[in-house]
């Protein structure tokens, strides 16, 4: 038995289908989703269409991630401060106004944390960021992953929000990130994704890394003009789609502690486009 796993796909259609035509290429017909189905990318109709599809006519197990937090918050009028043109929201923005009712009751339904039992193997926890907290990331050589580590069930975690394809053992426990499947760090621009296989009732892992055409990706990121609904973001995702590990948060911490320093006072997403300009320059 094999199975695939996949994570933070950020609206990616291109990269999905690299990935899922490598797993049908392995007769893969089981698929685990860790969450952030959507973000920062073009036509996330695209991206959500593969998905309803693929859980019509496979077994298909989803879980909630951040960002299907943050569409469901702001429907629900918690985060009414998004702007368009801005770094900082513009594309929440965008992919928001992108979603129909039938993609927001389908995140509404989905658990942040489940357990998945797949007839006699080891049971697995499934979760976006850790089974604690949605945004909360599984680190190497950090006392509270270990601490939850410790404290979950199962044997094995799997997990997302990191963007970074790592194994973490402790205690023979092991927590899985199969990377990211849209804006993956640390791959050389490649696309990222994990397949399970049975090895005598337990799970052994292969990390998978594929080549696709980035080049579409931002061709079509300039169709639907994400470069002037968020300039600076569009800009960090662009970079690391051609293989940059300087990710979205990195830049958006030093443009908010630059405002900071500057002004006194930032509050996300009032963050002047000079600062995050400044912290690009910085830190490439």
């Amino acid at each position: 038995m094999k199975l695939a796993v996949l994570a933070d796909i950020h609206g990616n259609y291109a990269a999905l289908k690299r990935c899922l035509e490598y797993a049908f290429s392995q007769n893969i017909d089981t698929f685990i989703f860790l969450g952030d189905y959507i973000g920062e990318l073009a036509y996330p109709e695209r991206t959500m269409k593969i998905l309803y599809d693929l859980n019509e006519r496979y077994r298909c197990y989803f879980i909630k991630g951040n960002k299907e937090d943050y569409w469901l918050k702001y429907r629900d009028g918690d985060q009414k401060d998004w702007k368009d043109q801005n770094s900082a929201s513009g594309a929440l923005l965008y992919a928001y106004n992108s979603l129909t009712s039938k993609d927001l009751d389908f995140f509404a339904k989905l658990k942040s944390v489940k357990e998945v039992l797949l007839e006699d193997m080891q049971a697995l926890t499934i979760c976006h960021g850790s089974p604690n907290k949605i945004n909360e990331k599984m680190l190497p050589n950090d006392d509270r992953t270990m601490e939850i580590m410790k404290t979950i069930k199962t044997s094995m975690i799997l997990c997302g929000h990191s963007h970074v394809q790592r194994k973490i053992v402790h205690n023979n426990k092991c927590c899985l990130n199969p990377g990211s499947v849209g804006v993956p760090l640390f791959s050389e621009g490649k696309t990222q994704f994990m397949i399970l296989h049975e090895d005598g009732g337990l799970w052994s892992e292969e990390f998978i890394s594929l080549e696709y055409d980035v080049d579409s990706v931002i061709k079509d990121m300039h169709e639907v003009k994400l470069y002037e609904h968020a300039p600076y973001w569009s800009l960090i995702t662009e970079n690391i789609l051609h293989g940059s590990n300087i990710s979205h948060t990195k830049v958006l911490s030093r443009a908010m502690n630059l405002c900071e320093d500057e002004t006194g006072d930032c509050v996300w997403p009032n963050i002047p486009e000079k600062y995050w300009a400044q912290a690009i320059n910085e830190l490439n």
